[in-house]
């Protein structure tokens, strides 16, 4: 049984930075790779960042390009997101998830666990 614990969240002014972590158990961790999405109130579940399992490669939504970073320890079985120029439509609670398939994937449906999620909330 895998699990996730997501940590990191909180409230933080525009234009502020967050660093969220993700710590993992269970299954070997280094073997898949790892997701961030996030989901505000009233919409769908929203992908943000993906890591390979060896962190050389890396791809992110849209709207967090160029603002956010994700990066893994595989040594800790932590993956971190940086957070940077945060904007109030960044307030989401944030999940971690662990992927199924050994390809980065953008889809929810194609990771297997998935943490409790964090509360992120970016004030104007």
């Amino acid at each position: 049984q895998v699990q996730l614990v997501e940590s990191g969240g909180g409230l933080v002014q525009a234009g502020g930075s967050l660093r969220l972590s993700c710590a993992a158990s269970g299954r070997t961790f280094s073997r898949y790779p790892m997701g961030w999405f996030r989901q505000a109130p009233g919409k769908e579940r929203e992908f943000v960042a993906a890591i390979s399992w060896s962190g050389s490669s890396t791809q992110y939504g849209d709207s967090v390009k160029g603002r956010f970073a994700i990066t893994r320890d595989n040594a800790k079985n932590v993956v971190h997101l940086q957070m940077n120029s945060l904007k109030p439509e960044d307030t989401a609670v944030y999940y971690c998830a662990e992927a199924g398939t050994m390809r980065l994937t953008t889809l929810p449906r194609l990771y297997d666990y998935w943490g409790q999620g964090t509360q992120v909330t970016v004030s104007s």
